[in-house]
């Protein structure tokens, strides 16, 4: 028994010190986080209490005295303790100004102007992580096509994105976590990989940034499409239903944007779907199940004090679906709910019978 715990003593001192030794030669001094929602927050303190040197710049003055005074953050995460090490800040130069690492934690819709007043503060060759889960409605981008449009290529800027099932909450609570990151310059991912995994955070990595993104993206949209169905007490074949189709769904349109099949197969795609459907922490689960059971759509949406990235999303999807020709059927049905008032009964009677057809590969 010693020699077996003297064994497993070991290896875990040889991992921390491969860590270690990855991650002076990889050289993070110093990250960002830009915003104090859930997420943001979430992330910033795991960070701090890994030993990093964390400035998170807040949006809202309220909360930014929270967790000054208090160390919590009582409107996004409220009764999670915040390390006393975690720097608010009220100005972009103090979150970002010299620092390799920035973590962009806004809303997808707001995401282009907050990264217009960061941008200027960004350091040359420094990586710049997304954590949205959204598309432009005007543009039909995705976000890191728009941080491409706005971040000057001599900078040397890298971007990256973090999918996968991971509610806030959860991660705060030291609840065990699979995620993935995305990045082009797939050393990169790898840096960051080791940056953010321990024993209860597990990260794996891709070059699939296109495919990543847009699963964050588009799962919220069936997510709100499973909330309608519970609401409307449909039962959990037609929940078990909807999250396959729209599984389908994602990856046809992935497939035609040039992302890869295996993608939404994976942590990002399947892996969130199917917590964004079923978890009861989910915004937009919580805005499909109001709609089926009678409430409008800007009665839900006045009485959030967080964003369910989806309502905008169905925006661009079904746009997206329209412009490329890739059938998406649930995304539909879900736009005509949400903005031509369309009953969900009538909704779901129309996606149970149309054309029958045989069930393709995708």
């Amino acid at each position: 028994m010693e020699n077996t715990v003297s064994c497993l003593e070991g290896m875990i001192y040889s991992v921390n010190k491969v860590k270690d030794l990855y991650m002076s030669e990889v050289g993070i001094e110093g990250i960002g986080v830009i915003g104090a929602g859930a997420w943001g927050t979430t992330l910033a303190n795991f960070l701090v209490r890994k030993g990093h040197d964390v400035a998170l710049w807040i949006r809202e003055e309220e909360v930014y005295q929270q967790i000054l005074k208090e160390r919590m953050n009582r409107t996004f995460l409220d009764g999670i303790d915040l390390s006393p090490g975690l720097k608010p800040v009220r100005a972009y130069e103090e979150a970002v100004s010299g620092r390799d690492l920035v973590l962009m934690a806004v809303p997808s819709h707001v995401f282009r102007e907050v990264l217009k007043g960061v941008r200027v503060h960004l350091k040359p060759g420094a990586t710049v992580l997304n954590l949205a889960k959204g598309i432009e409605n005007d543009t039909l981008m995705t976000m890191s096509q728009v941080a491409e449009s706005l971040l000057p290529g001599e900078s040397r800027l890298v971007f990256a994105s973090l999918g996968g099932p991971s509610f806030a909450r959860e991660v705060s609570m030291r609840r065990p976590t699979v995620v993935t990151i995305a990045c082009g310059d797939l050393s990169r991912a790898q840096q960051l990989q080791v940056l953010f995994a321990d024993d209860v955070f597990r990260v794996y990595t891709t070059d699939d940034l296109v495919g990543v993104e847009l699963c964050g993206a588009l799962k919220n949209v069936f997510a709100i499409a499973a909330g309608i169905s519970d609401g409307l007490d449909l039962g959990t074949n037609t929940r078990a239903a909807l999250i396959t189709r729209g599984l389908a769904e994602m990856t046809r349109l992935g497939i035609g944007l040039g992302a890869r099949p295996a993608t939404f197969a994976g942590l990002a795609g399947m892996g969130d779907l199917v917590l964004t459907c079923t978890g009861d922490l989910s915004r937009n689960r919580s805005v499909g199940l109001q709609i089926g059971r009678g409430m409008r759509l800007e009665q839900i949406v006045k009485g959030m004090n967080t964003v369910a990235e989806g309502v905008k999303t169905t925006l661009s999807a079904r746009t997206l679906a329209l412009k490329t020709e890739v059938q998406m059927p649930i995304v539909e049905q879900v736009y005509r709910v949400l903005y031509e008032g369309k009953n969900p009964k009538e909704a779901m009677k129309d996606l149970m019978t149309r054309v029958l057809r045989a069930e393709p590969e995708y």
